[in-house]
């Protein structure tokens, strides 16, 4: 099997694994609980969220959540619940996750107001457009650091530096993509959403890094919790392996990125000689990402003729709406065509130059008889 699909989830590292295992049988308390058991068990959450807070360099309250989808519902509908006295206007892009959208979109018809700014030629939010935006109604700009799709990573520090300038604009970010991959400052950043498992941590744990004086609206009420916006008895078994992940993917940082890197250029450079097929990226693409447009043969064609040969990549995001076309790539090359047959290559520090040699020649040779049987 040759798995080429990590942006969409990773394998869980085993070391984590196993950390969840001994944390869910030596820590059997309930951290609410009074008695020693459960101090035991909020320890072990303290512990695990200093942890988190020191290797992302923040001093961010920690929000743990099931993953980035409910993080980022938290943020959106949190801040304009809570500040909606202040205004109801909210700036996003046209590269954001279905997680962001559909909020976004619900929130619209509760009467709030989103405007999408406008990117440049390279996909990247142009920063006199986003300012130009900004009015006394707007309360919340929310901007993905790295698009799911192609890869695309926004300059998310100059965003943070302009928007200090407005005190009553929050700026929210979905870091899904970028935690574990790139090194970001988030100090300025007010709201941080990312998912366990993506880093090769366990699904079904994620978190809404908070900054201290940030408010929000909870989406949860009732039961005691490690924090008063997310209800619901604590897990210090995902709560630990979360940290455990995060420290992991972090340890010889630059040489997991060198490698996926290494193995990008080659994969572009090869694919590059194959006719009909358009790669869609350029400088500011993470290199974990590879979106190639196959023309003129359906995605879910191409991924699933790929499956026979026991590879995996895949079409849109895996929590896309399934629409047949990718809005992130139209948005990105202006071609429906190029939107309408792409698809995702998505890399590791765990995927040899061996996988690619072999994805390389399949591609090829998938192409050429799906080709044939079009004409």
């Amino acid at each position: 099997m040759i798995y080429l699909d990590y942006s969409a989830t990773t394998p869980t590292n085993k070391e984590v694994l196993n950390t969840f295992v001994k944390v869910s049988n030596d820590f059997i308390g309930n951290p609410n609980s009074l008695h020693k058991l459960g101090i035991e068990s909020k320890k072990i959450i303290d512990s695990a969220t200093e942890q988190i807070k020191k290797i992302l360099n923040v001093d961010h309250e920690v929000i743990y959540t099931s993953g980035a989808s409910e993080s980022n519902n938290m943020a959106l509908k949190g801040i304009a619940m809570r500040y909606h006295n202040r205004g109801n206007h909210i700036i996003t892009t046209n590269f954001e996750h279905s997680s962001i959208v559909a909020p976004l979109n619900h929130l619209q018809k509760q009467g709030f107001k989103v405007d999408f700014v406008t990117t440049d030629e390279y996909g990247r939010v142009d920063i006199g457009a986003l300012e130009k935006l900004i009015n006394q109604e707007t309360i919340l700009v929310s901007i993905g650091a790295v698009n799911s799709e192609i890869g695309i990573e926004q300059p998310i520090e100059k965003i943070a530096t302009l928007l200090k300038k407005y005190p009553n604009v929050f700026f929210h970010v979905d870091a899904t993509q970028a935690i574990g991959k790139i090194n970001i400052n988030y100090q300025d950043v007010d709201l941080i959403s990312m998912s366990a498992h993506k880093i090769y941590g366990i699904k079904g744990v994620g978190m809404l890094l908070c900054k201290n004086g940030v408010e929000i609206e909870p989406l949860i009420h009732g039961g005691k919790s490690t924090t008063k916006y997310r209800s619901g008895t604590p897990a210090p078994a995902l709560s630990v392996s979360l940290a455990k992940a995060l420290r992991l993917i972090h340890e010889d940082f630059n040489y997991k990125y060198n490698q996926v890197a290494e193995l990008n250029a080659y994969l572009v450079k090869e694919l590059s000689k194959v006719e009909g097929i358009s790669i869609n990226h350029n400088q500011y693409t993470i290199p974990h990402i590879l979106n190639i447009s196959v023309l003129g043969i359906k995605p879910e064609t191409f991924q699933h003729a790929l499956e026979e040969r026991d590879i995996y990549i895949s079409t849109q995001t895996a929590c896309s709406s399934g629409s047949g076309i990718s809005n992130s790539v139209l948005a990105f090359t202006k071609d429906e065509a190029k939107a309408r047959s792409s698809v995702r290559i998505s890399l590791s520090y765990l995927t040899t130059k061996d996988e690619i040699d072999i994805l390389i020649q399949e591609i090829k040779n998938t192409k050429e008889q799906l080709s044939l049987k079009c004409n």
